[in-house]
């Protein structure tokens, strides 16, 4: 089961790219982000044409997530996350495929530190990490899947001193996110690669991927009955390259199947 997370930023201004990969790619699930675009615009019939059933939760101009399948249609279990009825943003969508409980979540930026923004990004992690609480006593397989928004380490980014008062790699990220992976969960990446430095990221300014200037923000975190079905990990960084393509690369993992 080949699982694959990819921020978009912007499904229909890269729909040839996003069709290209999966064809060259043939994921069996993808867990997209920003789609950055309202629910009836979301491409269905393009995607359905090369095979991909999905479920979305779209937003104008802004977030939105989506879970492509080649397993049939999809049973979602759930849009949002609890703890918060004022939160109108689309950040997260969650379904049950092949056996498998998929999460797919965009975290918040958080940027500019301090201020508003960032005092959203740590509630937003507070309330992912009790809906992360309530998966783990399932006992299902589950997969927490996406862009984090966080550098967990200074592996995970080109010039650690340069964050250091950016809110991907403040403290106060970072220990939000030890904190899922003290309560249960496995960076799926660092699993396989505890000391390589990768990058799932690179900026548009400043020949950042050229440099490889990169940063690690897009993550799969898997609960132990998951984790012990990792295989194999991989970064498609050269579709960071193609042209027009997202400032995200595709990430994917390989599972046993059950």
């Amino acid at each position: 089961m080949k699982i694959a997370t990819y921020n978009i930023n912007g499904i229909n201004g890269r729909i040839a790219s996003l069709l290209r990969w999966l064809g060259e790619a043939q994921p069996d699930v993808v867990c997209l982000q920003e789609l950055k675009c309202e629910d009836h615009r979301f491409p269905k019939n393009a995607l359905l044409e090369v095979g991909y059933h999905a479920i979305w939760h779209g937003q104008q101009s802004w977030n939105g997530v989506a879970i492509l399948s080649r397993y049939g249609e999809i049973q979602e279990t759930r849009r949002g996350l609890d703890d918060d009825p004022d939160d109108k943003h689309s950040r997260y969508i969650e379904a049950f495929i092949n056996g498998v409980v998929i999460g797919c979540l965009y975290l918040p930026n958080g940027n500019p530190w301090p201020g508003p923004k960032f005092d959203y990004k740590l509630r937003w992690l507070e309330r992912l990490q009790a809906h992360a609480d309530k998966l783990l006593s399932f006992g299902l397989p589950v997969a927490l899947i996406g862009d984090y928004n966080v550098m967990p380490t200074e592996l995970d980014t080109y010039k650690p001193v340069k964050y250091l008062k950016n809110a991907l790699f403040r403290p106060e990220s970072r220990e939000a996110f030890r904190k899922l992976i003290d309560c249960g969960w496995t960076d799926a990446i660092r699993e396989l690669y505890p000391d390589e430095r990768i990058y799932t990221f690179w900026d548009y300014l400043r020949d950042a991927y050229g440099r490889d200037a990169g940063l690690r923000l897009d993550h799969f975190l898997l609960n132990e009955v998951l984790k012990n079905r990792l295989l194999s990990a991989t970064v498609d960084k050269a579709v960071r390259g193609w042209e027009h393509s997202s400032d995200h690369a595709p990430v994917w993992i390989e599972l046993k199947e059950n």
